[in-house]
């Protein structure tokens, strides 16, 4: 398949959106609201630039205008109600409430449906993670973190290097580098956020585009998570070090900043494999 230059410019402005986007999410979480809410209205704004072809007409568009902004405001109500640090979940709920506001605008439809299948898988998988899942077993999320990423990542960290970091709790580790330090291990450090929002990407876009071939778009979300895992493994391990020989303040900066920078790497392929598999 030849890639067209407007096809070349949306794969650019789709990889600044979730630039924005994902550095937003994790701002919001880790780092500093205000950077956040400011990543995520450039995230917004950015999408309005994607060129669509065709005419696309949207049936009860006030409908679904009305629906969006009550999301929006439903969610910024609740938060401030309950005096709540806006976190991931919020800025996908922004994201489910804006994309169905462009959805009901005729020449936002398309962008408007990559934002709902996008936000909408994003938010029931992570309500089936940690919601569902926890209610079955309460120590799910902690046995995830603990057999699954603390300890194959400190396996990395052993292997390669002599630093002496011990396992002190479920999720936590200790280490007396730069400084005596105490580690958790857990939250977005598992890596689920990055997998879940990878694979509601990958829906979104398939959605957006009527990708057909679903065997391709499986396997691809296959792929995407597994690279995101051993990437999160990568990541939780560089962290490791940086904290052993630089301290947590600087380990807390590269927290911020690297699984935003992997995720787009990340991202940046699965654009490119989406593209040839249309």
């Amino acid at each position: 398949m030849t890639i067209t230059a407007d096809q070349k410019y949306n794969i650019l402005i789709f990889l600044f959106v979730m630039a924005f986007f994902t550095g937003a999410t994790i701002q919001l979480s880790e780092g500093s609201v205000l950077v956040g809410v400011i990543m995520f209205l450039i995230a917004l704004a950015l999408t309005t630039k994607i060129k669509l072809s065709g005419t696309y007409v949207t049936k009860n568009s006030k409908f679904f205008i009305i629906l969006g902004a009550f999301i929006v405001l439903a969610d910024l109500v609740y938060n401030l109600k309950a005096a709540n640090q806006l976190g991931t979940v919020d800025s996908m709920t922004f994201f489910l409430g804006t994309s169905f506001v462009a959805y009901g605008i005729s020449q936002y439809k398309k962008a408007g449906e990559f934002g709902i299948y996008t936000s909408g898988t994003f938010i029931i998988l992570y309500l089936f993670f940690y919601s569902l899942l926890p209610s079955l077993n309460n120590d799910f999320i902690h046995y995830f973190d603990h057999y699954l990423v603390l300890l194959p990542s400190l396996a990395i960290i052993n292997a390669i290097s002599n630093m002496d970091i011990h396992v002190v709790a479920t999720e936590t580790v200790h280490f007396k580098g730069f400084e005596d330090s105490t580690v958790v291990i857990g939250g977005p450090c598992s890596g689920i956020y990055s997998m879940i929002l990878l694979i509601g990407l990958i829906v979104g876009y398939t959605k957006m585009e009527s990708l057909t071939d679903k065997r391709k778009v499986s396997l691809l979300i296959v792929l995407a998570i597994f690279v995101a895992y051993i990437s999160n493994l990568i990541r939780v391990s560089v962290l490791y070090y940086v904290g052993y020989y630089y301290g947590i303040e600087k380990m807390m900066f590269v927290h911020v900043y690297l699984g935003w920078i992997i995720f787009i790497i990340i991202f940046s392929g699965i654009m490119m494999v989406l593209y040839k598999t249309k």
